[in-house]
């Protein structure tokens, strides 16, 4: 029989394991950790037991700021956001059937990074960038048709970094560059 104080601990749970590696990501695209560190706390995280464990592995990192992740969905219909909005660290957009605008340029971006995850099902998705915005889309795959976008001629570094990610059904996906 065990006593109290040697209760075993829950084991961890997949949800707190990839909330770690998703702030041990952040913290490496905000070059807040080293590539070396960032290896070493990747292993930590992944090898993890116990939330005490896991816990060692994100001590330095910035705590998570509420309010970082925002959540669009539409069953149908249009999502559009324009002009002058606040943009979160990390936005999610669904929709089932319907268009999806976005438009960065006049948007107040408070992050160094910005993450866009697409869940699309029938629908095509717009995103104008800002003019000196940075776009990754390696993690977006397209069902149907193909990704429209161009990088520019001159890319500029050390600007905003925009990451797409997630998947398009039968829809396609233009991203244009904001003229100024």
């Amino acid at each position: 029989m065990t006593s109290p104080q040697e209760e075993p601990l829950p084991p961890l749970s997949e949800d707190d394991r990839e909330t770690a590696l998703r702030r041990l990501q952040e913290a490496y695209a905000e070059e807040r950790v080293s590539h070396e560190e960032m290896d070493e706390r990747l292993d930590q995280v992944l090898t993890a037991q116990t939330s005490s464990q896991l816990a060692s592995a994100l001590a330095s990192l910035p705590r998570e700021q509420p309010g970082t992740t925002s959540t669009i969905t539409a069953a149908g219909g249009r999502i559009q956001r324009r002009g002058t909005w606040r943009v979160p660290r990390n936005l999610k957009i669904g929709s089932a059937y319907g268009r999806v605008r976005l438009d960065l340029s006049r948007a107040i971006i408070e992050h160094p990074v910005v993450d866009i995850e697409l869940r699309l099902g029938v629908g095509g998705a717009r995103i104008t960038v800002p003019h000196d915005a940075v776009v990754d889309v390696e993690g977006l795959r397209t069902e149907w048709k193909d990704l429209r976008y161009k990088t520019p001629r001159h890319p500029r570094s050390g600007g905003l970094k925009i990451r797409i990610s997630g998947t398009m059904g039968f829809g396609r996906l233009r991203i244009r560059h904001a003229w100024r």
